[in-house]
C-alpha cells in the first residue's frame, strides 16, 4: 500500500465529518494578543494561493505580516528575497507601527563566492528589522535523502564548511544565524558542529517537534539545545503507529503528546525573552519509517533506550482521531482547515500556555 492510498483509508471515513465545519469554526474564533510569532510555512497553502485573494497587491512578507497582526500574533518569520528588497522599508515600518518583530529565513553560503549573495540577504533582512535569520544546512529528511552513513557524513561535512564560509560575514555584519535541527543531524552531532565553530554569531533554531523523527524525546532535545538557542519553531505533533512505522503529523497547540507548558519553562529559564514562532505545517501526515532497514542506514548506533522510549510514546500518546488528508481536500477546504489551525494554536498559546 502507498502512503497516499494508506493515508486515504486512514481518513475516508471521517474527513467528510470533520471538514464541513472547518469555515464556521475559523470564523468564530477570534484574535488572542500573544508573545508568539508565525513562521511562513503556517500559512503555506494560503501564500501558495494569493492568500485566496485577501491581501491583494501585498508581498508575500507583507501579507504575512498584516495576517499575523490581525490574528493577534507578536512577529514573523519569513523567507526573504529580491521581490522583498523594494519593500523592506515598507515591512520595517509597518512591523515598527505594530509593535511587531521580524525574523528571517536565509540560506548559507554555498561556496566560498557565495558569501557575497549571503551578505546581501543579510543586509536585506536587517533592512526589514531582522536581527536573526533561521538557516538550514543539510537537505531533506536524513532516514529518506541519504542511502549510506558515509554519504550523510560528506553533506554534514558541507554544512560545516557553509557555516564556516557565514560565520566573518555574520560578524562583520553583527547578525544571528539560527541553524535548525531539520531531521539531519541528530543532537550530538548538531552540537558538535554549533561548538565547533565556537561562534557569538551562530547558534540554533529549536525545532521542538522535529527530532522525535530522529527517535529522539523532544524534552532531552529542548535541554541539550537551550543553552545555544537563538529562536524556536513551536508547534504540536500527533503520532500513529503504521506497518511501517509511524505517522507524524503537526497538530494545532494542545492537540499532540508533546509537554508544551515544560517546553516553553526549559527554554525561558535559558533564553529569557527568546521568541516562540508557531510552525504548524498544514500538510498530509509523514511517514516515518522506523521499521524499514533503510531507515537504519545513516543511524546505526542508535541506542536501543531511544527506540524503546519512542515505541512507549507512539503505544501510550497515539493520536485517537483521524488524521486529515489534507491533499485531497478542496481548496477552499485547506485554507479555512489551515487558518483554524493557526487561530485555534494562537488562543491556545494565549489561554493556556502563558505567552501573553
Amino acid at each position: 500500500m502507498t502512503r497516499r492510498d494508506a493515508l486515504l483509508a486512514l481518513t475516508s471515513s471521517t474527513a467528510g465529518l470533520l471538514l464541513p465545519g472547518a469555515p464556521a469554526l475559523a470564523a468564530q474564533a477570534g484574535p488572542r494578543k500573544t508573545t508568539m510569532g508565525i513562521v511562513t510555512y503556517a500559512f503555506g497553502i494560503h501564500q501558495k494561493n494569493n492568500w485566496g485573494g485577501r491581501h491583494p497587491g501585498l508581498t508575500p512578507a507583507l501579507a504575512l505580516l498584516e495576517e499575523s497582526h490581525q490574528l493577534g500574533a507578536a512577529g514573523i518569520q519569513v523567507d526573504l528575497g529580491r521581490t522583498d528588497a523594494p519593500n523592506s522599508a515598507e515591512l520595517r515600518r509597518r512591523a515598527d507601527a505594530y509593535g511587531m518583530y521580524v525574523e528571517a529565513s536565509i540560506s548559507p553560503p554555498k561556496s566560498a563566492e557565495d558569501s557575497s549573495r549571503f551578505e546581501e540577504d543579510i543586509r536585506l533582512a536587517q533592512a526589514c528589522g531582522a536581527t536573526l535569520a533561521r538557516t538550514v544546512i543539510m537537505p531533506g529528511r536524513r532516514y529518506e535523502q541519504f542511502k549510506s552513513l558515509a554519504e550523510f557524513r560528506q553533506y554534514e561535512q558541507r554544512g560545516l564548511q557553509s557555516l564556516q564560509w557565514a560565520e566573518p560575514v555574520l560578524a562583520r555584519n553583527k547578525f544571528r544565524l539560527a541553524v535548525e535541527n531539520h531531521k539531519d543531524q541528530r543532537m550530538a552531532e548538531k552540537l558538535a558542529t554549533i561548538q565547533r565553530l565556537s561562534s557569538e554569531f551562530i547558534g540554533i533554531c529549536v525545532d521542538v517537534g522535529n527530532s522525535f523523527t530522529l527517535l529522539e524525546d523532544p524534552l532531552d532535545t529542548v535541554r541539550a539545545y537551550a543553552p545555544w538557542a537563538f529562536t524556536v519553531h513551536f508547534k504540536d505533533q500527533a503520532v500513529r503507529e503504521n506497518p511501517t512505522g509511524f505517522w507524524f503529523a503537526d497538530v494545532a497547540l494542545g492537540q499532540g503528546f508533546l509537554d508544551l507548558p515544560v517546553i516553553i519553562r526549559v527554554l525561558q529559564a535559558a533564553k529569557p525573552g527568546i521568541h516562540f514562532n508557531l510552525e504548524t505545517i498544514t500538510r498530509d501526515p509523514l511517514n516515518v519509517p522506523i521499521m524499514r532497514n533503510d531507515y537504519w542506514l545513516t543511524m546505526p548506533d542508535t541506542p536501543g533506550s531511544q527506540l524503546a522510549r519512542a515505541l512507549q510514546i507512539l503505544k501510550t500518546q497515539a493520536y485517537r482521531k483521524e488524521f486529515v488528508l489534507v491533499s485531497q481536500l478542496s481548496l477552499k477546504h485547506q485554507l479555512a482547515f489551515e487558518l483554524r489551525n493557526v487561530q485555534q494554536s494562537v488562543a491556545f498559546a494565549h489561554d493556556r500556555l502563558g505567552l501573553v
